[in-house]
């Protein structure tokens, strides 16, 4: 069986990963060259760029890609064995000046393909020594205890700390001491809120009002007892779960109660991650973020409830959760496309697309968290038969069209509220690009005021939509009710409008309509889904019936085509169409 190649852009996502190929080399000396390299930069960067030899050895060390990509450039001899390499490497950078800055950004934390690239291009020189206050910084908070791995965090969110000095910085630090933290726990409340060591320090001002905040949580309710003092990690960690919650919490300080309740539980024996697909889950059946932080913070249960991995099975759920028969019946009728199997963390997506999730959310709102529980959900989830169905279709369809990224189509098609049905695989192989770019797309629909149900129904009946790019979308839409007076409801019935070309048919067309109008030859109205339709032959006949000369005036002025320079060519003349015919 044949499997079509991954795409350029996939490949270039998989090669950012992984260091640089050492094509160059032998396998066998390759790990002993690097190794030569490793030191012979960092007695580099201490004797020719007098960096501390400390710093020069941490920057070198964690930079394993910059590492590799400088290695890849030497020349090197076809055997290295008993070549002197100090001489190739001194001999490399009298030509080809070593950027320090690839190297220490990488070295901090950054990912080399894409943070740093963006922190290097502020910098106009290749030489860390030529800033003395980036290094500066940099050194002073390693010496008051900061990993420099994660020195990071601070540049990617307020990347100003690094140009703030330690006689700044150093006085801060203390002053959070004076607060009653001690360092370990002042480094993890930095490195989980940067704005910490960036923010203006006003009484009364944000530093104050997050300490008053932390204030509450490590020492009125003894949660620092509870970490090892100098664990920095096991800090950052605490921390990073309150930021969480405390950038949720709108009314700052009525959330705090809440947590102190369930601390040990929340802060120590969860990470961010698992808090946040929690508060995800109920922000997309609808509640509002604060709301949400509230919610599971009262319902502490939840975080032992699996909401992502366990399995619900359409219509079956909806009648367990109190929907009536007949109504289940319409729902299934009008919803074909979401029917099926799908995971509990597509649920929310799956009542947003039947309109469900107001009244679902309601429900959940009352008290009724049963019917998220894993308990509750098998007893609803039986139906094998479709399930089978369902992946031998797949998997015929992928022998057919030898698509090795099917799976990805159907995967994105049920986070957006589909079912395992045979509608989702007609969607999914008509599917291309990545699944973010797809999300995106989807997105943009639903932020230009189209429901979330109908953008549903749009992919189901026309899944092409979503190959075309956001400001296509815009254009259309814009054109659809600024330039046609029509409204959105319209794509509810004709979703393929978005499919046409704007400037070769929706614009030429409706340009002729109004030509039409104005020399009062239109008697009657054409809908979009009767005029774009239409094939050219067939709009010219009806051009005709309604005026002789009208396919004259079609032809010749307004049946172009757009070229890739933006050109208006005719169809009828081959030649551009004069702007002021346009």
């Amino acid at each position: 069986m044949r499997y079509a190649s991954p795409s350029p852009r996939l490949l270039s996502r998989l090669l950012c990963t992984l260091p640089q190929k050492l094509t160059n080399l032998q396998f066998q000396v390759r790990e002993r060259v690097l190794k030569e390299a490793r030191c012979w930069l960092t007695e580099y960067l201490h004797s020719a760029r007098a960096i501390p030899f400390s710093h020069a050895d941490s920057i070198v060390s964690n930079a394993p890609f910059s590492l590799s990509a400088f290695v890849a450039q030497i020349p090197f001899p076809p055997s290295v064995v008993g070549v002197d390499l100090k001489r190739i490497f001194r001999r490399f950078l009298t030509y080809h000046p070593l950027n320090e800055y690839d190297f220490f950004f990488e070295s901090i934390g950054l990912p080399p393909s894409s943070s740093s690239s963006t922190a290097v291009s502020a910098y106009p020189s290749d030489f860390l020594s030529d800033d003395g206050l980036l290094l500066a910084t940099a050194s002073a908070l390693v010496h008051y205890g900061f990993p420099w791995t994660k020195l990071g965090l601070l540049y990617r969110e307020e990347p100003r700390i690094f140009s703030s000095g330690s006689d700044k910085l150093i006085p801060r630090l203390l002053t959070f001491e004076a607060r009653g933290f001690h360092r370990a726990c002042i480094i993890g409340i930095c490195l989980a809120f940067p704005s910490a060591l960036s923010a203006d320090a006003d009484p009364g001002g944000e530093i104050d009002h997050l300490f008053q905040y932390l204030n509450k949580v490590f020492l009125d309710f003894d949660l620092s007892q509870s970490v090892p003092e100098n664990n920095v990690d096991i800090f950052l960690q605490v921390c990073r779960n309150i930021r969480v919650f405390y950038d949720l919490d709108s009314r700052k300080g009525t959330m705090r109660e809440l947590m102190c309740k369930n601390l040990r539980k929340i802060f120590l024996e969860l990470d961010a991650a698992l808090i946040a697909q929690k508060l995800k889950f109920f922000i997309n059946l609808g509640m509002e973020a604060s709301e949400a932080g509230h919610f599971i913070l009262k319902h502490a249960d939840i975080f032992n409830t699996d909401l992502e991995n366990p399995s619900i099975l359409m219509p079956e759920y909806l009648k367990s959760i109190g929907l009536k028969k007949d109504n289940v019946a319409t729902l299934s009728r009008s919803f074909p496309y979401v029917m099926g199997k799908n995971k509990l963390g597509n649920l929310p997506a799956t009542l947003k697309a039947m309109n469900l999730h107001n009244w679902f959310l309601g429900k959940i709102l009352n008290g009724n968290l049963q019917y998220l529980s894993p308990e509750f959900i098998l007893t609803s989830s039986h139906d094998t038969s479709s399930e089978k169905r369902f992946r031998h279709g797949l998997e015929r369809l992928k022998s057919a069209r030898m698509n090795l990224f099917l799976d990805k189509k159907v995967e994105f098609l049920l986070s957006i509220g589909f079912g395992q049905n045979e509608l989702t695989l007609r969607s999914a192989s008509a599917l291309q690009g990545p699944n973010d770019q797809l999300q995106g797309r989807f997105d943009c629909i639903q932020g230009l005021g189209i429901e979330y149900s109908m953008v549903c129904r749009m992919v189901n009946t026309k899944p092409i939509i979503l190959k075309q790019c956001k400001n296509t979308f815009r254009e259309k839409v814009d054109f659809l009710c600024n330039d046609m007076g029509f409204s959105l409801d319209y794509l509810y019935h004709f979703p393929a409008f978005l499919c046409f070309n704007l400037e070769n048919r929706i614009r030429p067309r409706y340009k002729m309509l109004n030509w039409l109008k104005e020399h009062g030859l239109l008697n009657k109205s054409f809908s979009p889904s009767t005029i774009l339709t239409y094939s050219e032959r067939n709009f010219v006949t009806t051009l005709y019936r309604l005026h002789p000369a009208a396919p004259k005036q079609w032809l010749e002025r307004h049946s172009y085509r757009v070229d890739r320079d933006g050109n208006q060519i005719s169809l009828f003349s081959s030649r551009p169409v004069p702007k002021d015919q346009a």
